[in-house]
């Protein structure tokens, strides 16, 4: 099994991440999904917990080389950043969606990221703009801001090239295609739900849902 496919089992079983194509989820954007995430319930599962955190340093390791400090997304960010900090022995902080409006209206708490090889620690890609608008923040603040290391994407189109006009390089733990793969081989979902997943992946802002 690889690193993507153990995220993927990891996530699956905390639930975190639940796929329900028989009964979509609606977005915010009123996009219909048969997914649904929530990645702060992996931190009710100490044993998972672990697991995703080691895939994560790991995964740090091998594609951030020479990192001198991780910042968390707030807030879904901000404990995954602090435990591979830990692991690490690195400086973390994390970064405000917005500026405080008392005392010293930071934005940016925790380690002073300027002139530092930073990592940005999120917990899920969809269309990347809340990352994106931390990376900027990082940078106004003078951090090398070398890429994002998350726990999971969907690899949404609009996302990855949003990404890429940022100059953002992103890496995951998994992605929705692995995970479909996975629910489906451990009957977390039935080949006709497969099959309706599979059409959402092709057509994100489409009717999936009643063509299958």
């Amino acid at each position: 099994m690889t690193d993507s496919e153990r995220a993927a089992q990891a996530l699956l079983s905390a639930k975190a991440v639940f796929l329900r194509p028989s009964e979509p989820f609606t977005w915010a954007s009123g996009i219909k999904s048969p997914v649904y995430c929530d990645n702060r319930l992996l931190l009710g599962y100490p044993e998972i917990r672990a697991e995703i955190e080691e895939l994560l340093n790991k995964l740090i390791e091998r594609e951030y080389p020479g990192v001198e400090v991780l910042m968390g997304t707030s807030t879904a960010g901000i404990p995954h950043a602090a435990i591979v900090a830990e692991k690490k022995g690195l400086p973390m902080g994390y970064v405000r969606s917005g500026n405080k409006d008392h005392g010293r209206q930071n934005r940016i708490e925790g380690a002073d990221p300027a002139g530092k090889k930073t990592v940005i620690v999120e917990d899920l890609i969809s269309t990347g703009g809340s990352v994106i608008e931390v990376a900027e923040a990082l940078r106004e603040a003078g951090a090398e801001v070398m890429g994002i290391a998350s726990l999971f994407t969907y690899g949404l189109k609009k996302g990855v090239e949003k990404l890429a006009a940022a100059n953002l390089k992103n890496v995951s733990l998994s992605d929705f295609e692995t995970l479909s793969r996975v629910a489906l081989s451990q009957s977390y979902i039935t080949p006709a739900e497969y099959e309706m997943v599979c059409a959402f992946r092709a057509d994100p802002g489409g009717n999936w849902y009643e063509k299958v």
